[in-house]
């Protein structure tokens, strides 16, 4: 079992129920952060002191307030630990179920568990803490479809990319040059207007600034 954990949420009710379930698994050390930033360093810290934490459950979603943030949510934090600390086990508790966002987590950032707080959240995160430790996958009954190849998931994981880079204010034309520049397929331009006339019309948006805002609001970007 895991003897060093950090907890990283910014609400104190969350916080305390993780640190009762990490207490009934017997973890000894059970630290918490609220900002993601907060959390980053702490992780920095202990593995330069020579005290690694041996898991992070995180939720994904972070309130904003006057602090400059480098990493402004879970998804942030999660891809910088991945980059520095490539074993570190990752549990992301949170109340987005979104299947295309839990698929993206693991296929992208190989997070270890995705718990879905809800009624029996709790149970779910020990069950999820105990098949970690054991160096297994974890995903709540609620998505655990998202892994499966016959889903029918919201989007696909081009989509995705095509999206964020139109969230950022690219043209279509820069984002067809950046996807041919980083060899990403399909890349030709009219594939890509065909592709965002399909995502129009499937979340019933009426033009890119609205189809961006409602799979922001859906958590897939």
């Amino acid at each position: 079992m895991f003897k060093k954990v950090l907890i990283v949420d910014d609400h104190d009710a969350i916080s305390k129920s993780v640190h009762q379930v990490l207490t009934a698994c017997n973890v000894k050390t059970i630290d918490t952060a609220q900002y993601c930033d907060d959390a980053f360093l702490k992780v920095k810290r202990a593995a330069l002191d020579g005290n690694d934490y041996n898991l992070v459950i995180t939720d994904l979603s972070f309130k904003k307030d006057h602090r400059n943030a480098s990493f402004e949510s879970g998804e942030d934090l999660i891809a910088a630990l991945r980059k520095d600390f490539p074993e570190l086990p990752i549990i992301v508790y949170s109340m987005n179920d979104h299947l295309q966002k839990v698929r993206a987590l693991v296929n992208q950032h190989t997070v270890n568990a995705y718990v879905c707080k809800d009624r029996k959240g709790s149970i779910q995160l020990e069950e999820a803490i105990k098949m970690v430790a054991q160096k297994k996958r974890y995903l709540s009954p609620q998505v655990a479809q998202a892994m499966s190849p016959k889903s029918d998931m919201e989007i696909y994981d081009y989509d995705i990319q095509l999206l964020k880079l139109l969230s950022n204010g690219l043209s279509q034309e820069d984002i067809s040059h950046q996807f041919k520049t980083n060899a990403i397929r399909p890349n030709s331009l009219s594939t890509i207007e065909k592709r965002l006339n399909k995502l129009r019309i499937q979340f019933k948006a009426n033009n890119a600034i609205h189809l961006v805002a409602i799979v922001k609001d859906l958590g897939l970007i």
